[in-house]
């Protein structure tokens, strides 16, 4: 849900007893700037050149969708000194850490991140950057936040290379990868990159939207961003049915997902699907020793926004019930216009006592924090 709420003042808000973790922050830098200490000469003199150039149709003309722009966030976001919103530790401090008392905040930078950009070795060399300049610029001057792995996941071996130079820094939790890639997430051509996270013990995050260089419909390129918006849940379920059907969970049992911004009210009828699909057709993947529906529940987690709110309240419990109580995460989606402020981000459907957990308790347990 979008409520916008002032700002509470003097003292902590009541959502500071939540004991919350957010899942989901977007930081922007000021300027590209911010990433010159990060890039050899080479690849700074490449970007200033080529720019990004992501596997994306319309990348060469007007903006892919609204919601790739600065003006897409709260009106209240952009920082008194200038800049972007996010792109201001202090401000953000103020406006989210300490105004909403969360204890820990997951950073997943989105724009710009070299990530699909059509030119693999700059997009691994940015995507380096992007996390020394997570480490500089955020991560050691805020104990309570904590970075993504970005990872150039066209380059699987780069993307590889990446998670183990961050394995065992405190200040990763997580590695991140797009919801739409070049191929199904589930090709053995990615595995290297599950392969180095399962050896470091990072979760991988797969959040919504992404440049794979093809449309998210059958058919082609959508006529408004409605469709874009809607297409986030549907190409999600096809990277869950990738994971599953081409054994990444038996090959890795103990890579965990997370899915972010992607809703989550469909990962059911998914499992059920499948489930039904591979009792007769499991002579097709002998490789599935388990059913789809128990891996997707021991090897998912998800995140609260955006979280579907149907009519019948009793959906939603029937529905996180079946996900498990203990895979949903708080997530606020900040600085976005879409951001859920976390004393009105959960339907008064969910049960006080669940409350605890998902604010909190749940990434926990899944980060070790």
């Amino acid at each position: 849900m979008n409520v916008i709420q002032p700002i509470q003042a003097p003292g902590r808000p009541p959502a500071a007893t939540l004991g919350l973790i957010d899942v989901d922050i977007h930081p922007r830098p000021k300027s590209i700037e911010e990433f010159r200490p990060f890039l050899s000469d080479r690849w700074w003199q490449h970007l200033k050149t080529w720019g990004m150039r992501q596997r994306h149709g319309f990348t060469g003309g007007q903006p892919p969708f609204p919601k790739a722009q600065p003006l897409a966030s709260r009106r209240d976001a952009w920082p008194p000194n200038g800049g972007t919103p996010a792109s201001d530790l202090d401000f953000l401090r103020h406006q989210l850490l300490d105004n909403y008392g969360i204890d820990v905040g997951v950073l997943n930078p989105l724009q710009p991140s070299g990530q699909g950009d059509r030119n693999n070795a700059f997009s691994a060399a940015m995507a380096h950057a992007v996390n020394e300049w997570q480490l500089e610029c955020w991560l050691r001057r805020e104990p309570r936040l904590r970075g993504s792995v970005v990872v150039p996941y066209e380059d699987p071996q780069a993307s590889a290379a990446e998670i183990r130079l961050r394995a065992g820094d405190p200040n990763f939790c997580q590695v991140l990868m797009m919801s739409r890639t070049a191929e199904p997430c589930g090709n053995p051509r990615y595995w290297p990159i599950y392969e180095a996270a399962a050896e470091a013990g990072l979760p991988v995050a797969f959040h919504a939207f992404g440049y794979s260089g093809w449309a998210m419909t059958n058919g082609g390129w959508p006529s408004f961003y409605i469709e874009e918006v809607s297409e986030h849940a549907t190409s999600c379920q096809n990277q869950v049915i990738s994971l599953v059907v081409e054994g990444v969970f038996e090959r890795f049992p103990a890579l965990r997902v997370v899915l972010i911004e992607c809703g989550f009210a469909w990962l059911p009828s998914v499992g059920w699907r499948l489930d039904n699909h591979w009792k007769t057709l499991r002579s097709e993947v002998p490789h599935l020793t388990r059913a789809p529906s128990e891996q997707i529940r021991q090897h998912i987690w998800v995140s609260t926004q955006p979280m579907e709110e149907p009519e019948r309240g009793g959906h939603l419990l029937d529905v996180c019930e079946w996900i498990g109580w203990d895979r949903i995460l708080f997530a606020s989606d900040y600085p976005h216009w879409d951001f859920d402020d976390p004393r009105q981000a959960l339907p008064g459907t969910i049960p006080q006592e669940r409350r605890a957990a998902i604010y909190g308790g749940n990434a926990r347990a899944l980060y070790g924090f």
